[in-house]
């Protein structure tokens, strides 16, 4: 029996029973001769939500709300005194007041914005509630593709795809009647490790490119490899010949060189259940817009859309730009945008019934990768990036120029050569497209700490080389490149590495720091990938450092060297920031 139908037999409202414990800042549920339960994160509230202002902070008959006792471990029933009148039930018992700012200042740490931080409502009830959240949760196993789970200490990228599948009520005008779902919409999201800032990089349906093999596990237990597809869009990467999301995954690796460490899908029907759960998204229209296609009617300058309208803006194309989906995308950004400071507002944090809502429609709109599919896990996520201040979030899309093979009539685009790799690259080393000067700052100052002071010759260095994630051959080739190009004559090849490793890294004892700022210096080895410990025995027998290529490792005499600063992008917007679409 859970807390709420426990409260009602006792006649209390369940919402009187979630008090503040200050000791350990939760909301903690207190039943009437028991001892505090487990505490659950999140605003005091029911199922049913409880509204904010004057009646979350008073009960029945306007008395006011006390806190939890700062000290006890126990709440003892109070004893009457002989002739005294009967005190009130558990819930009706006049309460001190809950400060408006403790508790709002409570409910924002535990709510962040976008499309990931939805999830965050799931801390609002307790933990029947919780699991019920996770019910609606659908989940799919893209094996490989994805990790097994979440770290909150590294940088993670999530691919957000929205697909073009028809599910759902009212949804028969959008997008092809027969599509299983395709990869219609593309984000791929870089949280930075250090939660500074974040990148959101669209990926345009219509990018012509390579598809590649990929492994899928079938209703029936089985796995089967579909065969890659050559020069085709991009959005074919998903429901395509029953290619999952998986696939999608290992398409955006193909076309960036971005390891995406989980999905999160969404259809149709998420653009109207979140809208209509915060109670609308506000938008910015530079002209009037009437699109017979997608029915969407704006007037010119600010309006507020959720349900069917929200979803109509985002699906339409013929009204904006070029009328084509680059220009649809600088739409969606904006959109997005405005869809995380509505969810982040005080009038949604504030509010539980709101946050009940976006908590159900949340969940019940993601289909995601098994590592991330509890929703304890997509509250570790939301956390996480609602640490981001919005202005350090930033909307791109990856550089593109109009495909030749459509001759005069533009239908696709393919990457831009010049402009794409530098992008891939800020994004792969963790670099902020905005100013992040604290973070600059800190980079550059471990840098020096690591590779200060004398270095050695490069024939004094000893090294041995491993090959610990890096594509086959790049411990050999790194040997050659060593002994011919760079004159490190005590070199050796180790084979391969214990594990694999996502990051190269150079192990080195006290006394072979000179060597080891040698070779970092050499290789443009980042000051992070310099791990002081303990030297190994090479096949001379004398000690050595091990140096052991991750995947992060592009080939012999390449600088692995995060750039300094991100490359300059003309068309972009960050999250703080209200545009109207044009």
């Amino acid at each position: 029996m859970d807390a709420q139908s426990r409260g009602r037999a006792e006649n209390i409202d369940p919402a009187d029973q979630w008090v503040l414990n200050p000791n350990t800042g939760e909301y903690e549920l207190r039943l009437s001769n028991s001892a505090p339960q487990s505490p659950v994160p999140g605003p005091r509230a029911s199922r049913r939500g409880r509204p904010a202002g004057p009646e979350a902070e008073h009960g029945r008959g306007g008395a006011p709300v006390r806190e939890a006792p700062e000290r006890d471990a126990e709440v003892p029933q109070p004893r009457r005194r002989r002739g005294a009148e009967p005190e009130p039930p558990p819930g009706r018992r006049n309460r001190r007041p809950v400060k408006k700012k403790s508790k709002a200042k409570k409910i924002v740490a535990w709510t962040g914005g976008g499309m990931a931080l939805v999830l965050v409502a799931a801390g609002s009830a307790g933990y029947l509630y919780l699991k019920h959240l996770e019910g609606n949760v659908s989940a799919t196993d893209v094996g490989s593709a994805a990790k097994q789970g979440f770290s909150k200490d590294d940088a993670f990228n999530i691919l957000i795809i929205g697909t073009d599948r028809r599910t759902g009520k009212g949804n028969d005008h959008y997008g092809d009647k027969n599509s299983v779902g395709h990869a219609d919409t593309n984000i791929l999201l870089h949280v930075a490790k250090d939660r500074t800032n974040a990148t959101a990089l669209s990926i345009p349906r219509d990018l012509v490119g390579d598809v590649p093999d990929c492994e899928t596990n079938q209703p029936d237990g089985s796995k089967k490899v579909i065969p890659g597809s050559s020069q085709v869009r991009f959005n074919e990467s998903l429901g395509q010949e029953g290619r999952d999301a998986g696939c999608t995954m290992r398409t955006v690796k193909a076309v960036t060189g971005i390891t995406p460490d989980h999905f999160m899908m969404v259809d149709f029907n998420a653009v109207k259940t979140l809208t209509t759960a915060v109670g609308g998204v506000q938008v910015c229209l530079k002209h009037a817009v009437q699109d017979k296609d997608s029915h969407l009617d704006l007037p010119a300058g600010p309006s507020k859309i959720e349900g069917e309208q929200a979803l109509a803006f985002v699906r339409t194309r013929h009204a904006w730009g070029n009328a084509g989906d680059l220009d649809r995308i600088k739409v969606q950004q904006q959109f997005m945008g405005s869809l995380m400071r509505d969810m982040s507002s005080s009038d949604t944090l504030t509010n539980p019934t709101k946050l009940l809502d976006l908590a159900e429609a949340a969940t019940k709109a993601l289909t995601v990768d098994q590592g991330i599919k509890t929703v304890s896990t997509l509250k570790d996520i939301a956390l996480e990036l609602k640490k981001v201040p919005p202005k350090n979030i930033t909307f791109m899309t990856v550089p593109v120029k109009d495909n030749p093979a459509d001759g005069a009539i533009h239908k696709t685009v393919i990457l831009n050569p010049d402009l794409a790799p530098a992008i891939f690259d800020a994004i792969n080393g963790d670099v902020s497209f905005t100013d992040v000067k604290k973070k600059e700052k800190a980079a550059k100052d471990a840098l020096a700490a690591r590779l200060k002071g004398t270095r050695s010759a490069p024939s004094d260095v000893r090294v041995r080389i491993m090959n610990g994630g890096a594509v086959g051959g790049s411990a050999q080739a790194a040997l050659i490149w060593m002994q011919t190009e760079k004159g490190i004559l005590k070199s050796e090849n180790a084979g391969n590495a214990p594990a694999e490793v996502s990051r190269t890294t150079l192990e080195y004892a006290p006394d072979q720091a000179p060597q080891a700022r040698e070779l970092a210096a050499l290789m443009g080895l980042p000051g992070a990938a310099l791990k002081p410990g303990k030297s190994v025995t090479n096949a001379q027998g004398l000690p050595t450092m091990s140096l052991t290529l991750g995947k992060d490792f592009k080939g012999a005499g390449v600088s692995l060297t995060a750039p300094a600063k991100a490359p300059e992008v003309t068309d972009k917007s960050t999250a703080d920031k209200v545009e109207c679409a044009s």
